[in-house]
């Protein structure tokens, strides 16, 4: 506990503004995702059945959509209750899209064994793009298949 401590008050001011912003954003995204629908939540955004390519971002956009998956990352291990690679997305995004930072995420799956079993069930992940850069959810990614992908404008 202390060391979260100490990483949080290293933080510079802005810094400490996006993470404790994202965690109030993640324990209401949590909260959304159970009382409504996913598609509701990305009504907003544009669908795509296949991947997009992304648009290039200026290195400046590119550092700071970096620094706000990390934080939300960050903010996501610190809350009480589950906030899994959806939530954080849909929080990265939604943090991104007020700075006018373009990007896509993906949701894919996976095949897994289950425990001591012969039946397999779905693994389900999401991450998100900015450029070419994984911003958010980047572990693990390459072993799901792209069901969808979602993007946003920089006007939104």
């Amino acid at each position: 506990m202390l060391k979260k401590i100490r990483q949080f008050t290293a933080l510079d001011v802005e810094q400490k503004s996006v993470f404790v912003r994202a965690w109030f954003l993640l324990g209401w995204m949590r909260a959304a995702m159970l009382m409504v629908s996913f598609q509701r939540l990305s009504a907003s955004l544009h669908h795509h059945r296949q991947p997009v390519d992304s648009p290039t971002l200026h290195p400046r956009q590119l550092e700071q959509a970096l620094s706000i998956g990390k934080l939300v990352a960050a903010a996501a291990r610190c809350t009480p209750w589950q906030s899994r690679c959806l939530v954080q997305v849909l929080v990265v995004q939604r943090l991104l899209a007020k700075r006018n930072i373009p990007g896509q995420f993906y949701l894919g799956v996976r095949k897994e064994a289950e425990d001591g079993l012969e039946a397999e069930r779905l693994a389900a992940h999401a991450w998100l793009q900015c450029g070419h850069c994984i911003v958010n959810g980047a572990v693990g990614h390459d072993q799901f298949a792209v069901l969808s992908s979602y993007s946003w404008d920089q006007t939104e």
